[in-house]
């Protein structure tokens, strides 16, 4: 073996990451909002970029104040209205208290217990534990535990599911001895629906069973949801698909994305400088303001061809509706396109589009191939929506099988898929097996 050093050449070639095509790729993949966003915080570093908000209008001090003149009356309504919103789940609880009835210490324990709820508002933590930590007796913990229980929404505080359904049983005045017994001795059976080993067990028979699981399931199993306040976050589209005659039209929503343009004024006075720093920094400002300019234009031309191509291919889904989407992969897309699979995909990541059926994330369009017995393919949201509409119309005294439907959606409509593949959409429908769906009215 020859281990000598040496020198020699070799030709290779390699694909480098620059830093203008990291920009690009990132520009490409952000929705509108965050591309007002980055040219934002990117003028803050570059002085030669100047960005023009043309959605945000100046205000002018007379006409405001007459304004407030005209809405002095109702100014105090949307006030109070904010304050109400911006209540937290402590405050919600703790103001149906009355709180001269309690200790300083008991209230303490109170507000420390519910400030260990959690979102489904359960109190998962160890009276013993708390009793430990805060200094005081097991007796008032869970003393005030109970005072929790008292709250509204019913079943705040209960320390798990069980206790949950039970305290809105109580208070409903829903009392049921045949109910209580169930919860408590066969909770797991009974949510399982193994009735059967049930109803054998208390010699009862499975309809008075059916008619408590009714009834039950009317009850909140989460109960801190009432209390929590989101914020409503409200969907803006990148992209429109409008109706032009027999076909469509797609035009990109840039109104929200800030106009950018190059501060000459800036530029022409610090360029009569004959500082070299102050020249490099000009020199490097600039080329950062003409590559932000070429990845935007070159991110809106390929946002448009790919919805373009989308609703070219989704024509049928456009103006019939949802069941008449056909499928189609982001490889499919790039290769028409000639484009990287990759482009396609960082294209429509979290990116949306209004059409005139309703606004969609462009990835909903994406759709795996399902085989068919003619030589047409479906797309899984088609068999999903089969699915969905066979086990709708079932009867619910015997339900369809995965097995079952497997057959249904071949011998109507020429469908084909495995026994798997049904349960796996099924799941992702949020539809229970058969067993779960069976009543025994």
């Amino acid at each position: 073996m020859d281990l000598k050093a040496g020198l020699w050449q070799q030709q290779s070639l390699k694909l480098a990451m620059t830093q203008e095509l990291s920009q690009a790729i990132a520009l490409l993949q952000y929705s509108a909002q965050e591309l007002s966003s980055f040219l934002e915080n990117r003028a803050l570093e570059n002085p030669l970029i100047q960005v023009e908000n043309n959605n945000i209008q100046p205000i002018n001090p007379l006409i405001d104040r007459n304004r407030r003149k005209h809405t002095k009356n109702t100014e105090n309504e949307w006030i109070e209205q904010i304050a109400a919103k911006s209540s937290s789940v402590e405050d919600q609880l703790v103001s149906q208290l009355n709180v001269h009835k309690y200790s300083s210490n008991q209230l303490k324990v109170i507000k420390y217990l519910i400030q260990k709820l959690d979102v489904n508002g359960y109190l998962s933590s160890d009276p013993m534990e708390i009793s430990e930590q805060l200094g005081v007796s097991l007796e008032m913990v869970e003393e005030s535990v109970i005072v929790i229980q008292t709250l509204e929404p019913a079943g705040i505080g209960a320390r798990d599911l069980k206790e949950c359904l039970l305290i809105q049983i109580e208070r409903e005045n829903l009392e049921d001895d045949l109910a209580i017994i169930l919860l408590t001795q066969y909770f797991h059976l009974f949510a399982e629906k193994k009735w059967k080993l049930i109803a054998k067990e208390l010699q009862i028979p499975l309809q008075r069973i059916q008619e408590i699981f009714d009834t039950i399931q009317q009850l909140n199993p989460r109960p801190g949801a009432l209390l929590e306040q989101e914020n409503v976050s409200y969907i803006i589209p990148d992209a429109m698909v409008e109706r032009f005659g027999d076909g469509f039209s797609v035009r990109l929503c840039d109104d929200i994305i800030p106009k950018i343009s190059f501060n000459d004024h800036y530029y022409q006075k610090l360029t009569t400088t004959q500082d070299s720093q102050v020249s490099r920094f000009l020199q490097e400002k600039v080329q950062d303001y003409q590559w932000i300019m070429k990845s935007i234009e070159q991110r809106k031309e390929t946002l448009t061809r790919v919805v373009s191509k989308i609703v070219e291919k989704q024509t049928q889904f456009l103006k019939k509706g949802r069941e008449y989407l056909v499928p189609m992969t982001m490889k499919e897309v790039a290769s028409e396109l000639d484009i990287h699979e990759s482009t396609v995909s960082r294209a429509v990541k979290e990116k949306y589009v209004q059409t005139p059926i309703g606004t969609f994330s462009l990835k909903s369009f994406f759709t795996s191939t399902i085989q068919t017995v003619s030589n047409e393919n479906t797309s899984s949201s088609q068999v999903k929506n089969a699915i969905a509409a066979l086990i709708e119309s079932e009867n619910k005294q015997r339900p369809f099988s995965d097995q079952e439907i497997v057959e249904m959606l071949k011998i109507n409509q020429g469908i084909v898929v495995s026994r798997r593949t049904v349960a796996k959409y099924r799941d992702q429908l949020g539809i229970p097996s058969s067993s779960k769906r069976k009543r025994f009215d």
